[in-house]
């Protein structure tokens, strides 16, 4: 069974004086989707939030909520909520009232106010905190508020603009689960704004990439990490293997030339390209079609992985191999091996 649209974005364009903010951009959200918007600082993030949220008005483009026009609906009758990444919190106002700003503003009724924000703040984890000074709170807890305030007007769409940026790295580890396990119970569409590659990955179910105001690509985290579609893309999710080479047929069989030797592709075009090797898809077997050998220059302990830097002649490459044991040593030879359908891919080699 398909799921149903909820937000349509059809070739949004925005510029602010010569500057190009958007280009063209189109994308759709599933209801009850997790969505991140991920990029760079300058890509367009920010802006495209703004023209979701109304606050900025598109040049060209068209911008639908289940196949009906957005383009003249003011901001509060979206029913469109949003979280900012310093929370916004009232300073004045304590955790009850910051939550309940919303409501009221509504003209809800007194009883069932209290009712939604008690509800919202069991949901978040924090129950009983009505009365607390927000001054007094963690980074966490603040954190939580401001989500239970976006969480509470019931929005058919959530929209989280950088929420983990000012927590530290632990917290925001078990934010990232605990907001994804919330999101996911609720069945809340979202839209998650981030220039962080992990978070990104942890909290979506897909991911729209973007550079300089475009699309880049489209897909689930592990489609992305798998196949980027473009060397930014590869340099962006931080894949640093990557050689020139040109593309040539010897008997039936197609090769990448490089500064490494020749590497097996199945591109059938003759050219100059850059190769990217991907760097978790090393064996330690030293058995198969395509083979590197060299020498050890650095290793460092990753849990589960070993992050290895390897001298093939003059060039340097990084890989993730699984430390069952002990560590690879400086100075040791080591020859591994790659399933090429699955280690290399092919880009065309940018002018």
């Amino acid at each position: 069974m398909n799921t149903p649209t909820a937000l349509t974005l059809i070739d949004i364009h925005k510029s602010f004086g010569e500057t190009k903010a958007l280009d063209g951009v189109s994308i759709e959200v599933k209801e009850g989707e997790i969505f991140a918007i991920l990029g760079p600082s300058g890509c367009g993030k920010s802006t495209l939030l703004q023209i979701i949220a109304g606050i900025e008005k598109p040049d060209l483009g068209s911008l639908l909520w289940q196949g009906v026009p957005l383009g003249d609906t003011p901001p509060h009758l979206r029913q469109f909520g949003l979280m900012f990444q310093d929370y916004a919190l009232f300073p004045h106002m304590n955790v009850f009232d910051n939550i309940a700003f919303g409501l009221r503003m509504s003209a809800m009724e007194k009883k069932d106010i209290e009712q939604r924000v008690e509800n919202v703040l069991t949901l978040v984890g924090l129950a009983n905190f009505n009365k607390r000074n927000v001054n007094t709170l963690s980074g966490g807890e603040g954190q939580r508020v401001a989500l239970a305030r976006a969480l509470v007007t019931q929005p058919r769409l959530l929209m989280l603009d950088e929420p983990l940026g000012s927590v530290d790295r632990t917290l925001r580890e078990l934010l990232m689960s605990e907001i994804r396990q919330l999101l996911r119970h609720m069945q809340q569409t979202v839209l998650y704004v981030t220039h962080d590659q992990e978070e990104a990955f942890a909290m979506a179910d897909r991911v729209v990439l973007m550079r300089t105001g475009k699309v880049e690509q489209i897909g689930t985290p592990q489609e992305i990490y798998r196949r980027p579609a473009s060397l930014f893309v590869a340099r962006f999710l931080g894949l640093t293997n990557l050689l020139p080479g040109e593309i040539k047929r010897l008997d039936r069989q197609y090769v990448v030339r490089t500064a490494i030797g020749d590497m097996p592709v199945s591109e059938q075009a003759t050219g100059m390209v850059t190769l990217l090797i991907r760097p978790d898809a090393a064996n330690l077997d030293g058995q198969g079609d395509c083979i590197i050998q060299g020498n050890v220059i650095e290793t460092t302990f990753r849990g589960s992985l070993c992050r290895t830097i390897l001298a093939v002649g003059e060039v340097r490459l990084e890989f993730d191999l699984v430390c069952r044991t002990s560590l690879p040593m400086v100075g040791q030879t080591l020859q591994l091996s790659f399933d090429p359908t699955d280690s290399l891919l092919v880009f065309p080699q940018e002018i």
